[in-house]
C-alpha cells in the first residue's frame, strides 16, 4: 500500500515549500465521504434525499465534490505536516494543485513564510552612549504656561490699540475674484486668532495693525493646491471690517491659581509635581532612546531576512494608528483612512526595523532562556492599573484571554532581553542639559 510522500524545500531564509503526494486510495476515501455528505442534503427531482445514486450525484455535484475533497485533503495533510515538523508559519499558505484525476495520486504544494533561523551574535559587551536628560527650570516654566493656557480667559481689549499677533478678532469679510463676489468667500461675525494660520497665507498678517471698527481691502493669492479649484492660484480681494478685539489672559502664577486643583496646597506644590512628572518622562525617554540605539547596533551586527508578511502586518498596524490619531485631531474618517493608506510606502523602512528588532530580541531571549511566568503577567497588570488609575480586577478581566496574556508575555520577554543587553553593555553617560522634555 503506497504511503503519503512529503518533501520540504527551503526557498529562502524565510520561505519554505512543502510538496505532497497523496495516494489515490486516500483521495477516493475522502471523495466517498464528501459524496455521502452531499447526498444527505441534495435535492434532485425524482429522488428521495439520501437515496440518490452516486452516478446521478456525480452528474450534478462533481465540481463541488472535488473542490470540497481538495480543501479537506489540503487542510488535513498541510497542518499535520507542520505539526509533525514543529514548523510555525507566519503567513497563509500559497497552494498549488491541478485538481483530482480518477485513479491518480493527488499532488499539491504549499509555500509559506516562517521566522528566519539564525544565531544572534555580538549582543554582549556592546559600546553604548546613554543620554541623561536634565529637566531645566525653563522646561518646568514652559509646562506651567501650558497648564495656564488651559485656564486662560478671553477679555475685550478696552484701550484703542492696533491688532497684534495672538489677538482674537471678530470680523466680517467678503472676497471677490476679478470683481465678482462669491458666497464661499463671505462670513459675518467670524472669530479668528491672529497667528493661528487658519486662513489663506498672508490674510492674518495683513490684519495686524488694524483697529477695532476699521475697514480695509486685503489682497491674497490662494495656494495652487487649494481645494476649491476656481480659486486656486488666483488673487482674491477681501473687504474686511473689524468688529471686536479680544485678548487671551493667562491666570497669575500664585496661590489663587491653585484653587483650580484639589491636590495642591500651594503653587510650589504644583511646580514640584510638574518637575517630577517631567523627570519621569525624561527617564522613559532615556530608556526608549537607549533601546533604539541597542536596536540599531544589533541590526548592523546581525544580518538576516525578514518575512514580508510580518512587515506588511506591521505597516498595517502603523496605518491604523495613524488613522486613529488623524480622527482624534479632527479629520473625518474617510480622509484619515486615505491619508493612512498613502503612508504605506513611507512606513516600510521603520516597519522592517521594528520586525527585525522583535525577531532579534526573541532569538536572544531564547538563547538566554528568558521566560515570562504567570506571576510576571500579574505584576505587569498590577503596575498598569496603578499607572492608569484603574481597578486591578477590571484590568485583569480585560487581559484574561490567552492571546492577550501571550502578548504580555512576549512584551515582558523582550524587556528582559533589552535589560540583559543593557546590563552587559559598556555604557558611557552623556548629559544633555539643553534637552527639551515635554
Amino acid at each position: 500500500m503506497s504511503q503519503v510522500v512529503i518533501k520540504m524545500e527551503e526557498l529562502s531564509q524565510v520561505k519554505k515549500k512543502l510538496s505532497f503526494e497523496i495516494p489515490w486510495n486516500d483521495v477516493k476515501n475522502e471523495l466517498d465521504v464528501v459524496y455521502h455528505e452531499i447526498g444527505k442534503k441534495a435535492k434532485i427531482k425524482g429522488f428521495r434525499p439520501g437515496k440518490i445514486p452516486r452516478k446521478v450525484l456525480e452528474t450534478y455535484y462533481k465540481e463541488q465534490a472535488q473542490g470540497d475533497t481538495v480543501t479537506n485533503i489540503v487542510n488535513k495533510y498541510y497542518w499535520q505536516a507542520l505539526d509533525d515538523k514543529g514548523i510555525v508559519p507566519v503567513s497563509q499558505p500559497e497552494i498549488n494543485q491541478e485538481g483530482i484525476k480518477e485513479n491518480t495520486d493527488f499532488s499539491f504544494s504549499a509555500s509559506f513564510e516562517t521566522e528566519p533561523e539564525f544565531e544572534p551574535k555580538n549582543y554582549k559587551g556592546i559600546e553604548l552612549e546613554k543620554e541623561e536628560l536634565k529637566v531645566a527650570d525653563s522646561d518646568v516654566e514652559k509646562r506651567i504656561d501650558e497648564i495656564r493656557e488651559m485656564f486662560a480667559t478671553m477679555e475685550e481689549v478696552k484701550e484703542d490699540r492696533p491688532i497684534a499677533n495672538g489677538d482674537f478678532v471678530l470680523i466680517d469679510f467678503a472676497g471677490s475674484l476679478n470683481g465678482e463676489s462669491y458666497k464661499e468667500l463671505k462670513a459675518d461675525d467670524y472669530l479668528l486668532e491672529i497667528g493661528s494660520q487658519r486662513f489663506v497665507p498672508g490674510f492674518e498678517e495683513q490684519l495686524i495693525g488694524m483697529k477695532n471698527g476699521e475697514t480695509k481691502d486685503i489682497k491674497v493669492v490662494f495656494p495652487e493646491g487649494y481645494h476649491e479649484k476656481k480659486f486656486a492660484g488666483k488673487e482674491i480681494i477681501f473687504n474686511v471690517t473689524v468688529k471686536g478685539l479680544k485678548e487671551k489672559k493667562l491666570p497669575e502664577t500664585d496661590d489663587n491659581f491653585i484653587k483650580n486643583f484639589d491636590r495642591y496646597n500651594s503653587f510650589e506644590d504644583l511646580k514640584n509635581d510638574v518637575r517630577k512628572s517631567l523627570e519621569e518622562k525624561a527617564r522613559r525617554t532615556e530608556e526608549i532612546n537607549l533601546q533604539n540605539r541597542i536596536t540599531e547596533i544589533l541590526i548592523k551586527e546581525n544580518d538576516f531576512e525578514v518575512p514580508p508578511s510580518l512587515v506588511e502586518r506591521q505597516i498595517y498596524y502603523m496605518m491604523i494608528d495613524t488613522q486613529k490619531r488623524m480622527v482624534s485631531a479632527g479629520m473625518d474618517e474617510n480622509s484619515a483612512m486615505e491619508f493612512g493608506y498613502k503612508m504605506h510606502d513611507k512606513f516600510k523602512d521603520d516597519a522592517v526595523k521594528i520586525v527585525k528588532s522583535f525577531l532579534l530580541m526573541k532569538k536572544i531571549a531564547q538563547k538566554e532562556s528568558f521566560v515570562a511566568e504567570e506571576a510576571d503577567v500579574e505584576k505587569y497588570i498590577q503596575e498598569l492599573a496603578v499607572q492608569n488609575g484603574q481597578k486591578y480586577e477590571v484590568l485583569k478581566k480585560m487581559y484574561d484571554s490567552e492571546e492577550r496574556k501571550d502578548s504580555i508575555k512576549m512584551e515582558l520577554i523582550q524587556k528582559k532581553a533589552f535589560d540583559f543587553i543593557e546590563h552587559n553593555a559598556n555604557i558611557k553617560i552623556v548629559e544633555k542639559a539643553d534637552a527639551e522634555v515635554k
